[in-house]
Parts: C-alpha cells; structure tokens; sequence
C-alpha cells in the first residue's frame, strides 16, 4: 500500500521538493549507522527474508475488496482535554488509544507518546495520503506534560511532520531507530533532544528503559529511500509495569524472543489491520497479532493501527471482528477501546462492540499467514545468508 501512495506522491511533488519528505543521514549520524549489524550495502536489512512486495497483486486486490473501507456514519469518540490527564492513573499504568498507532502510555509516572500522527491525511501534504475517520480525540494544545515520544519508523502514517513540528516545541525528547534523526532536525527538532538507537539498544527516560526491539517491516517516505532508516518496536520497561508497542511488523520469532527477554508485558499494543496476503511479511494481520501477543506473554490485549486510514482492502471493522472470533479459540483478555477511552490493564474493561455490523471476511476465507522464516536465518554480517537480503 505504502507503495501505491508513493508513486501518486511523485507524480505531482518534484522530489525533494517537499519538506515532509524528511532529512537524509549524513556524517556521523550516518557513520553509527554504518556500524550496525542490521545494515547492509546502503540500507537495513531484516532479521528473516520478506517476500516481494507485488504491486499489480495489492492493485487488483483493492479492485475487489470490501465495499465498507470507511465509515458511512460519524464515529463515537471520547473527546479529551488535559484535565483527563490531570491526575496520573491509580493502578500505575493507563494506555488511551488516539486513533491508528498513536497512543498515549502513562507508565509508572512517565508518560509517553507512541507514532504521534494528528494531521487530517497521512502523507506528505498536498492533500495526498489516505484521510482520517475521525480528528484525535485529544487536541495536541491539550497533551499533557510528555516524558518522551517514541517513533516506530519514518512510514507517513507513523511519521508525521506537521505533528513532530508542534511537539518540537515543548521540547519533549524523542527516542526514535536509527537514521529517523535527520527527519526529526529537518522539522526543527534540537540535536540534543534526539535519541537515536540500534535494535537491543535502550534509553532510560526517569524510571523507564525504552527498549528498540526488532520488527520485520521497512521504511522509507520517498521512492529512493527505502530502507534507509531502521524500524523497531518497543518495549517500555518500568518499575512496577511492562508495555510491548508493536509498531508495523510481519509475524517472526522475535516477538517469543522479546518475550522471553523483557516479558511478561501488563499490556500489548498490537497492529492487527492493513493486512493483505499481498504484503503479509509487512503486516501481522488480526489471528497472527494475537499469537505474537501470546509469544511476547503479554496479559492484556489492545489492538492497533486499524479503524483510523484506508491502508488495504479489507473492511474497516474486519480487524476488531476477526479478532473477536480469534479470541474465543485461544482464549485471550482482548481490549478494543473506542478512541479516546482509557483503558488500565489491572481493571480491562469489558470488551463491547462500538463499530457496526458490517459484512466481512473471516481468517477462512482471506488468510493472512507470513512466509515461514524457518529455513532463512538470521541474516547478519558476514554471513552467507547476507545475499538473500540485497536481492529482496
């Protein structure tokens, strides 16, 4: 999909034109980048081969896709102002869904930011890049005091400029994968409040360690920079709770690894739409994000990064509906919070059904199963299996 996008995007903004499309590393930034083990001949690898992404398969699959990519009435969502924030929650820990991949984490007293993405389109301006179903439930002039703001990768609808220029200036840090900097300093964010880090590396905002875990995804907001920068998923680490932010990601097993390194997690905030089995190493997918949050040992389930862009094909409420059905074979505590709603892991609120009852497809009839990695290997430096990478 990501790909579809661009290719409008260069038809009608010269390249390079544009501010959005972000900085390029250079000098040591690129340097550091160099020295990690994840790049490879001028740009990131993955840990496990993904499978070519086939531009003509996505197009016909969008033809014959579902009828009910948006929502035909006005969606019910919990307006907030900075007296929601007032006071930080009881239990230690509350998570409040904003709409796609943007959440706010208020953990152990910290509170931080996940992919914020505010603007009424995600891409580039000029009125291109798919249009939001609803404006965030929390105006930005009402955020509260941030600790810090993590970033998953520099794709348009986790990346967005005109919402890092606004946080830019309550000089907030942000803690972004490697390269994301350069983005980050073009839209006026100072040097000194950028944290850049490699996948296992971490930084610790007061209590809190934020660990850059890895993802099987990709980046690049142009044509010519794919993969340019690093990705990740997070693990947010404090005192008393644990938090795992999938980002975007094709299922692996680095998500048991995860687990077993930093699990169990109080609360998963898992992709679970803009699936296809055209780009199924890209994205998760509803039945294998509830198996990567039983692999991360994760104790309660909330979905992301659905209900908010037109990215695939699928209904809009398809995520939340095979979800539901996935949760009843493997038992699972599932949260689907309407946006703007608080939800604290220690007392998951029921789960109630706020989007209609539209027709959709289920895992039988649209399966969406990532390529088995077994057989490829991790891909590191030096090694072999490197080749496999520079002809993906």
């Amino acid at each position: 999909m990501r790909s579809l996008w661009l290719l409008l995007i260069l038809a009608v903004a010269p390249l390079g034109a544009c501010a959005a499309f972000g900085g390029t590393p250079t000098g040591e930034r690129l340097e550091r980048m160099k020295r990690s083990p994840n790049y490879h001949n001028g740009r990131f690898i993955n840990l496990y081969r993904i499978k070519k992404f086939r531009v003509g398969r996505a197009l016909k699959s969008f033809l014959d896709g579902s009828s009910f990519k948006t929502p035909r009435e006005p969606l019910s969502v919990r307006t907030l102002s900075k007296r929601d924030f007032a006071q930080l929650p009881r239990s230690g820990l509350r998570v409040t869904w904003m709409g796609h991949s943007s959440l706010l984490v208020e953990l152990d007293g910290h509170r931080i930011l996940t992919d914020p993405v505010w603007s009424t389109r995600a891409g580039p301006g000029l009125g291109l890049g798919p249009k939001r179903f609803f404006a965030a439930p929390l105006p930005l002039d009402q955020m509260p005091k941030l600790d810090a703001v993590i970033i998953s990768h520099d794709h348009y609808d986790h990346l967005d400029m005109n919402t890092i220029r606004q946080l830019a200036k309550t000089g907030v840090k942000f803690v972004v994968p490697l390269g994301i900097g350069a983005h980050l300093e073009r839209w006026g964010v100072a040097a000194s409040r950028i944290v850049e880090l490699d996948w296992w590396q971490s930084h610790t905002v007061g209590r809190v360690e934020l660990v850059a875990t890895p993802a099987r995804h990709g980046s690049g907001r142009r044509l010519t920079d794919r993969n340019a920068t690093l990705w990740a998923s997070w693990s947010l680490l404090g005192p008393k709770h644990r938090v795992y932010f999938s980002g975007d990601g094709g299922y692996s097993p680095t998500f048991a690894e995860i687990g077993r390194r930093y699990g169990p997690f109080d609360i998963t905030l898992m992709e679970s739409g803009a699936y296809n089995p055209a780009w199924s190493d890209f994205h998760l997918g509803p039945e294998q994000s509830l198996k990567a949050h039983h692999d991360l040992r994760g104790k309660v389930m909330l979905p992301i990064h659905w209900g908010t862009f037109v990215l695939a094909p699928h209904g809009w409420t398809e995520p939340a509906e095979r979800l539901r059905a996935a949760a009843k074979k493997r038992p699972t505590t599932l949260v689907i919070p309407r946006p703007g709603d608080p939800v604290e892991p220690a007392s998951p609120p029921a789960l109630t059904q706020w989007w209609p009852s539209n027709p959709w497809l289920t895992a039988v009839q649209s399966p969406v199963v990532a390529s088995e990695p077994a057989g490829y290997g991790l891909l590191r430096r030096g090694s072999p299996l490197t080749r496999l990478a520079e002809r993906k």
